[in-house]
């Protein structure tokens, strides 16, 4: 049966798949994909899309802050692995977060920024590779009794996902894949600090949003708006005096 738009015309699957998407992924996704097609069509290329520490703070080059996340090669088959697990484990994150773009944006965040400040150690250019290893590993864990199959021939549980992947990736290029290995590190921290300090710590959770990023996305919480309401109501009737009493 064909799937309906709610304007009335039909959905087609790849416009189905994309809008199904939580927000943050879904742009992320577009970015990536949009990034290999104007280097595809030679509008850019991928020299000016690298991060190094000179070109962005000695020569102004800013935007390489981003497009080193969002670079993984010319349109190809490669590319098209890379997008399907780049917007598979972010999707089941963000969705895992409640569909939250604070909460999601901010782990990117978190990422994005220790992969900056990692990479001039590791002389890695590009930086999409261990941000979607990142996500994957974070993922991994969180789903330890999922069974996952290597092409039908090899099952495992989700937490050997990242190393299985290093594995192929040893394998396929006969070198110690360290952008992956940086990947694994980042996410174990943000992995321990979510998910298994805070049970120890009376739920402190110190790689939470802080609430001005929580307000970017989602506005003044509901109950702080309350109380907003109820402190200057409490204000105004301090103000009035009382009645005389004759």
């Amino acid at each position: 049966m064909d799937q309906m738009m709610p304007g009335g015309g039909v959905a087609f699957p790849l416009e189905t798949w994309f809008w199904e998407m939580p927000i943050v992924t879904r742009w992320w996704t577009t970015a990536t994909i949009l990034t290999s097609g104007l280097v595809q069509c030679k509008f850019v290329t991928p020299f000016q899309l690298f991060y190094s520490y000179r070109t962005v703070f000695h020569k102004s080059q800013y935007w390489r802050l981003l497009t080193t996340f969002l670079y993984f090669g010319p349109i190809s088959i490669d590319l098209l692995f890379h997008v399907y697990f780049l917007q598979r484990y972010a999707r089941l994150l963000e969705e895992s977060s409640g569909r939250s773009p604070a909460y999601f944006s901010w782990l990117l965040v978190y990422a994005m920024t220790s992969l900056l400040l990692l990479s001039p150690f590791v002389s890695i250019a590009f930086l999409g590779q261990p941000l979607s290893s990142t996500l994957l590993y974070i993922w991994s864990r969180r789903n330890p009794d999922t069974l996952m199959s290597f092409f039908g021939v090899l099952v495992f549980r989700a937490p050997y996902l990242p190393w299985v992947m290093m594995g192929l990736s040893f394998v396929m290029h006969g070198t110690v894949p360290l952008d992956e290995i940086m990947g694994v590190v980042i996410g174990h921290i943000w992995y321990f600090f979510n998910d298994v300090y805070p049970p120890l710590h009376g739920g402190s959770r110190p790689l939470d949003p802080p609430m001005w990023w929580r307000r970017l996305f989602e506005g003044r919480p509901r109950d702080e708006t309350a109380n907003g309401i109820n402190n200057e109501l409490a204000v105004a009737g301090a103000a009035v005096p009382p009645p005389e009493v004759r």
